[in-house]
């Protein structure tokens, strides 16, 4: 792995790379581990160990589990991000360095890669959820919030001997029989290269590109408050490697297909604006049926962007999206600006996310989602 932030005063020590001797003349102290996972704001609760010792403690169990298995299953959440998918396939990569048999899943069936993340090393450990043991040996999630996200793997998951979750979520209920759930992290990349930190696997670029992508996923490209120092200063590791992120960024928010556009225009048609709405500090939704995609030829994988655009007024505090699936069921995509906690909403509504992001589904009519959401604001 590239050389570690320097401690204070390390000014003055012999670096070896470029990152260390520009992070070495930064103010301020640097901890052995990289700040911004394991309890660094404190994540209080029965999800996670909490505070630092209690995170030592599972990590070692973690790793000592990892060890103790030849074949390793590693899934994430279903219709994978940036972060999921990130996650799980700069594990594998590292994992199968070390010389352990990897799989990645996830349980969707059909499986469908986002146009927006086929350039991600490692695809080639993908398998159908189907082919993955029905008592697998060790299990590895990865952005998994909630039971549900297991999709098709949720049965196989928990008849694994071990089950280790690395996630992120505030909203995580804790399940598994290891876990680090930190919503200190902004991205489960982060707790992935804690992990191979741990593991001793030196970064390259198949490696860094997949966790530079899991992490500019899910801070919107480094604008979210949950982005840190460390953040950066993971960043820098990650660039050090000589990955092209001006490459990644364009693949993941710059490239679309022309009948997205087309897409976005209806949507944005539908779009409705409530000032009245979370308390008085606006709500604007829409929604997209799934005729236009079928008409436009887009997937849903596409539409995912679809949010950033609705969030951009400054009369709402909160947006929100409705998806509907072809059997009509409405995948529900919120964002808010910090003045609403959206993962304690979603949550009300059988989702959950993070306070700033979140989801939830329905199988109702998009009158009756968006007046069940309007209330769950309050």
């Amino acid at each position: 792995m590239a050389s570690e932030p320097a401690a204070a005063g390390s000014a003055r020590a012999s670096v070896t790379d470029p990152v260390t001797d520009a992070l070495a003349v930064l103010p301020g102290q640097r901890e052995e581990s990289p700040v911004g996972f394991a309890g660094e704001r404190g994540a209080p609760g029965a999800q996670a160990p909490g505070a630092r010792g209690g995170f030592e403690a599972e990590w070692r169990r973690i790793v000592a589990a990892i060890g103790q298995c030849p074949t390793i299953d590693l899934i994430c959440h279903v219709t994978p991000d940036g972060d999921a998918l990130g996650s799980a396939l700069a594990a594998g990569l590292a994992l199968r360095s070390l010389g352990h048999q990897v799989r990645v899943s996830f349980g969707d069936d059909p499986q469908i890669i986002p146009e927006s993340l086929s350039f991600l090393p490692g695809q080639e450990l993908i398998v159908p959820a189907a082919e993955l043991p029905d008592r697998p040996e060790l299990v590895i999630c990865f952005d998994v919030a909630s039971q549900g996200r297991l999709g098709l793997l949720r049965e196989k998951a928990f008849a694994a001997r071990a089950l280790v979750v690395l996630d992120h979520h505030a909203s995580n209920p804790g399940f598994g029989t290891h876990r680090i759930i930190d919503p200190g992290a902004p991205a489960t990349a982060v707790l992935v290269d804690e992990l191979l930190r741990r593991l001793r696997v030196p970064l390259d670029q198949e490696i860094a590109t997949c966790l530079y992508t899991g992490v500019a996923t899910d801070t919107g490209s480094f604008k979210y408050a949950g982005t840190t120092p460390a953040t950066h200063e993971l960043a820098g590791r990650l660039l050090a490697t000589g990955i092209r992120q001006d490459l990644i960024s364009r693949q993941l928010w710059d490239t679309t297909s022309f009948g997205y556009l087309k897409v976005l225009g209806a949507a944005l048609e539908r779009a409705v604006y409530e000032p009245a709405a979370a308390g008085g500090l606006g709500l604007v939704w829409t929604w997209v049926p799934y005729q236009d995609l079928v008409l436009f030829s887009v997937t849903m994988e596409e539409i995912e962007g679809l949010i950033d655009v609705l969030r951009k007024p400054a009369e709402a505090e909160v947006a929100l999206v409705l998806k509907q699936d072809p059997d009509g069921t409405l995948r529900g995509s919120c964002r808010a600006k910090g003045a609403v906690d959206l993962a304690a909403v979603c949550a009300r509504l059988g989702g959950g996310g993070h306070s700033f992001q979140a989801g939830f589904s329905a199988r109702e009519d998009v009158p009756s989602a968006v007046a069940r959401f309007r209330d769950a604001l309050g």
